[in-house]
């Protein structure tokens, strides 16, 4: 009798084994693809650091352009060659993924010719023309001035367009929108918003 049983238990070591060597088999699959998710997200998340480096360009582009105009009466109109558009209309549904919020854009290489960037400037204006007009009275986003003298409002303050009290010229608001679009797929949109005096 004591043969007959170890005889029975003779054969049970190769299912085990069998078994154990499936879930290895399973588990270091289950690692690999791990690893390469891994790898995956690691490598997506620098390709869009560096496309959102690349829309940075039109952003100081832009703002380079709007820094060296040394007559600021330009910027009450549109000037279409340096994609600076003088209003922003909320009303109109012109978001940025409307065609006409590009229109007159423009668009620039960065230093490695790999990625265009597409910018375009909005002065924070109801309608064209100088910020304080009366006849249509014109609603821009404004910043009182930054001075070294007691005022009414506290420095810095940000005040509606028909506030009576600025010391001095208020600074107006311009909104700069950059994008690009990657090779591989990507899309990176950037925004600033620049203060700058009339």
């Amino acid at each position: 009798m004591p043969r007959r049983r170890s005889t029975a238990q003779r054969g049970l070591a190769l299912p085990v084994m069998l078994i154990m060597l499936v879930v290895m088999m399973v588990s270091s699959i289950y690692l690999l693809r791990s690893t390469n998710s891994t790898t995956l997200t690691t490598s997506n998340l620098a390709y869009e650091d560096a496309l959102s480096k690349a829309a940075d360009l039109g952003i100081h582009t832009a703002y380079n352009w709007l820094n060296n105009q040394a007559d600021k009466s330009v910027l009450n109109n549109d000037v279409p060659a340096a994609g600076y558009v003088a209003t922003t209309n909320p009303g109109a549904g012109q978001g940025v993924s409307n065609p006409a919020f590009w229109a007159n854009s423009i668009k620039v290489w960065d230093a490695n010719n790999r990625n265009q960037v597409e910018y375009v400037i909005h002065r924070m204006c109801q309608f064209a023309g100088p910020y304080n007009s009366e006849a249509p009275k014109n609603n821009c986003s404004q910043t009182a001035a930054r001075q070294n003298v007691q005022a009414r409002t506290r420095v810095g303050d940000s005040l509606s367009s028909d506030a009576p009290a600025y010391q001095g010229k208020p600074q107006l608001h311009y909104l700069i929108t950059a994008r690009v679009s990657g090779p591989r797929g990507g899309n990176v949109m950037n925004q600033a918003v620049v203060m700058m005096g009339p």
